[in-house]
């Protein structure tokens, strides 16, 4: 079967799992996103600053950084139905504690929990990686990634609009409490309906948790560097919310957090040197190695695209009010519908980003996105008042299209690289996605938008340049059955 041949409207086998995982990762994207489109009703009946809004837009994504490495490893140990019915089920807490919330400390503490529903997407790359081949991944995956990443843009579009239907001043909290609702009832749906694997394949488990293997001592040490933007990133958060930035945290209270966050840093150290010193001292065949280079560009490949998609995503709505507002008009509802349109995309460009690089080739595909996207960028950094809304829209929605292609292009790579560490890969492709978004946000609160979106163009032709390292999947990979045979797991 070719990859154009998918029955999407087939609710059985390996479609049934694809329909039933690309519908848990858009419930957990609607929690996660929905107080993006009702920021401003929410300012202003909690009478918050500008500066407050903004902190909370950046706690939004910051626990996601540790969240989809802990996931990564979760998923691989415990197999993605339990994992991910168990984290709707526990994401629906702190969407409830942020409905109720009457204060900014206690909208920033829920927003920072909420941070953690974010780590779902690596859950349903192994998913969709176990039941799909790689000539069928890149679109299967950009279904999943694209169709589920839709529930920030349907949270855009019905959360106002519910929230009105509510009516009063409470019916903010009415509309974000009901995604909680509804993460809580498909938690059990999902876990009842799925399987981790096809009937009679092997689920394919790390030897060791805690860290990836890795397959070169230059591997090794390629890896640990590459954890360090993950503790940096948090390191800039915290900054943030210091004394010198937002003032949420005091000065000893910020001083605790570095210092938990650098010792967190040089244990993980140590964990990734104790669980790959033992087969590193021995011989490693050809065939079960591979090169981290591979996991590490895709890492700075997704910190531009999805990280700018969770800067921009949060940033949109407020941006369209504020721009268009006095010149034409535009309302709250208005600006949310216009911003939509930057999230709408994935309805057609992931799975479309997937199908190319299946077809066309994954390198070749995800060197021509990231250079759209840098274009789109710049196109966005020139828009003003003075721009018709229609056009606005329309350079938004096509800056949108090589975004979320990138990502499909991404993961469509990241289950060919090691199957049995898929989960940790994708954790850690993911979590450098909320590096980029907690680096573009925190720009934004020192510039304008149009020179956040000019940094993201820039940031964007950085990772063009190094895509362009990258090795195309072919031939096959090994992974060790239980027996202690080889399975060779086809790549093209």
């Amino acid at each position: 079967m070719s990859a154009s041949k998918l029955n999407l409207l087939s609710f059985t086998g390996k479609m049934k799992i694809l329909h039933m995982t690309w519908l848990a990762f858009f419930i957990s994207f609607a929690v996660w996103f929905n107080h993006a489109p009702l920021m401003l009703v929410i300012a202003e009946q909690l009478k918050l600053s500008q500066p407050e809004v903004k902190t909370v837009l950046i706690l939004n994504v910051a626990l996601t950084i540790p969240a989809r490495i802990v996931i990564g490893i979760l998923v691989d140990k415990f197999g993605p139905k339990r994992t991910y019915s168990t984290l709707l089920a526990v994401g629906s807490l702190p969407c409830f504690m942020f409905a109720a919330a009457d204060s900014f400390q206690q909208l920033a503490l829920a927003r920072f929990l909420l941070g953690f529903v974010g780590a779902g997407f690596v859950i349903g790359i192994r998913m969709v990686g176990e039941w799909f081949p790689a000539r069928q991944l890149g679109i299967a995956e950009g279904i999943y990634g694209g169709w589920g990443n839709f529930g920030s843009a349907a949270a855009a579009i019905a959360l106002p609009s519910l929230a009105l239907l509510f009516g009063g001043d409470n019916g903010w909290r009415y509309a974000i409490a009901c995604t909680g609702v509804v993460a809580l009832l498909y938690s059990g749906i999902y876990f009842f309906s799925v399987s981790d694997t096809p009937k009679g394949s092997t689920y394919f488990k790390p030897k060791r948790a805690g860290a990836m293997e890795v397959t070169s001592i230059w591997d090794l040490f390629f890896y640990i560097l590459m954890t360090v933007p993950l503790y940096g990133a948090l390191t800039l958060l915290t900054w943030k919310l210091s004394p010198a930035g937002m003032k949420l945290l005091s000065d000893p209270a910020a001083i605790g957090t570095y210092v938990a966050i650098w010792v967190l840093f040089f244990y993980n150290v140590y964990k990734i040197v104790h669980i790959n010193e033992a087969h590193l001292t021995q011989p490693i065949e050809d065939i079960h190695k591979y090169k981290f280079k591979q996991v590490a560009i895709l890492d700075l490949a997704y910190l531009v695209t999805f990280g700018s998609e969770l800067a921009v995503v949060s940033m949109l709505p407020m941006f369209f009010y504020e721009t268009f507002h006095d010149s034409q008009g535009i309302t709250m509802v208005q600006a949310g519908l216009l911003a939509s349109g930057f999230a709408f995309m994935n309805l057609v460009a992931r799975p479309g980003g997937g199908w190319i690089s299946d077809k066309f080739g994954r390198k070749r595909s995800l060197t021509i996105f990231i250079a759209g996207l840098a274009a789109g960028y710049f196109a966005l950094s020139q828009i003003d008042s003075e721009w018709p809304v229609l056009l606005a829209a329309a350079v938004t929605m096509l800056c949108s299209f090589f975004v979320q292609a990138g990502e499909g292009a991404v993961f469509a790579m990241v289950p060919l690289i090691k199957r049995r560490m898929t989960g940790q890969i994708a954790g850690m492709v993911g979590a450098y996605g909320n590096v980029g978004g907690v680096i573009f946000l925190t720009v934004l609160s020192f510039v304008s938008p149009a020179a956040f979106f000019v940094t993201i163009a820039c940031t964007a032709l950085v990772a063009g340049v190094a895509v362009q390292f990258i090795e195309e999947p072919e031939g096959h990979m090994a992974e060790v059955m239980e027996d202690g045979s080889v399975a060779m797991i086809e790549l093209s």
